[in-house]
């Protein structure tokens, strides 16, 4: 079986602060890091033994937090990177860890989603970071919430990427016609792919991806079909793949985040992200340049 995972453990804590997140500067206790240390490890472990079982896997983590400031994250995109199994491994991030472990990545198989946060980095520390994964040859993409006071710092970024990194703006939903069409015209000049992300997506009963191919995992095994839903289909240590997978339509009236309607099959998405869909990626864009 060909199966795309999202992996979300115990983890809640960020060295960020950012005002619309609930996890900014947050600060987990040992008991709950050590947690989402040994669920990360035993995760690890069954994505491992599913080479014999025959599937072909996909892994995306994409944690409360951030990941890569912790060493077993760093060690689970090194392992998982090297599975003949397993297609793709990519991780949403600030970029704000050491950079040393990716020269132990498989480039070929590792991939970031990285996330600029103005106001929380400088822009010169980012671009660096950005810099030396781009050196590393890891393929990523680049991006960040398009409120407007971030207007002048995404435009800069965009300005002093290398022309083949895609930066994507995400749109910012938190307010009904929060944007002009002039501000539109000017996000869709950094970001090609803007609109795409700035509607939300019927999606009550349609057809979708997730829960037959696309699995949301939490930390102890809990199984969803998406992340927002809150539905439990099972769990993935006693159940597996075979046990999971089933065709069911969407239980949400709108979806309008990317990491849930790109596996929408009547959006076609996969027609534009190609094999980078997991993180971001289109095609022609985010591919190192050698």
């Amino acid at each position: 079986m060909k199966a795309v995972l999202y992996y979300r453990g115990s983890l809640s804590s960020c060295n960020y602060d950012c005002p619309y997140c609930p996890f900014g500067k947050t600060k987990d206790s040992a008991a709950t890091l050590a947690k989402d240390r040994d669920q990360l490890a035993a995760f690890v472990d069954w994505v491992t033994a599913q080479g014999e079982a025959g599937h072909r896997l996909s892994i995306f983590f994409n944690p409360y937090g951030e990941g890569l400031i912790h060493r077993w994250y760093r060690e689970a995109m090194v392992t998982l990177s090297h599975l003949e199994h397993v297609d793709k491994v990519a991780i949403q991030t600030n970029l704000s860890a050491r950079l040393d472990f990716t020269s132990e990545l498989n480039p070929a198989k590792a991939a970031f989603w990285a996330t600029y946060h103005p106001g929380q980095v400088r822009g010169e520390r980012f671009l660096a970071q950005c810099t030396e994964v781009y050196r590393r040859g890891i393929p990523f993409s680049v991006g960040s919430v398009g409120i407007r006071s971030a207007f002048p710092a995404i435009a800069s970024l965009r300005a002093a990427l290398p022309e083949e990194v895609y930066l994507w703006v995400n749109a910012f939903k938190d307010r009904t016609d929060y944007y002009t069409a002039e501000d539109i015209t000017f996000l869709s000049s950094i970001d090609p792919h803007f609109q795409i992300n700035a509607v939300d997506y019927d999606s009550l009963g349609a057809r979708c991806n997730a829960g037959s191919s696309v699995f949301y995992v939490q930390g102890p095994g809990l199984v969803k079909r998406c992340y927002k839903d809150r539905g439990v289909i099972g769990n993935l240590y006693r159940d597996g793949l075979e046990g999971l997978a089933a065709e069911r339509s969407c239980r949400m009236k709108v979806c309008d985040c990317y990491i849930g309607y790109i596996h929408m099959p009547e959006l076609g998405l996969e027609q534009i992200y190609g094999s980078g869909l997991l993180e971001r990626i289109p095609y022609g864009a985010g591919r190192i340049v050698q």
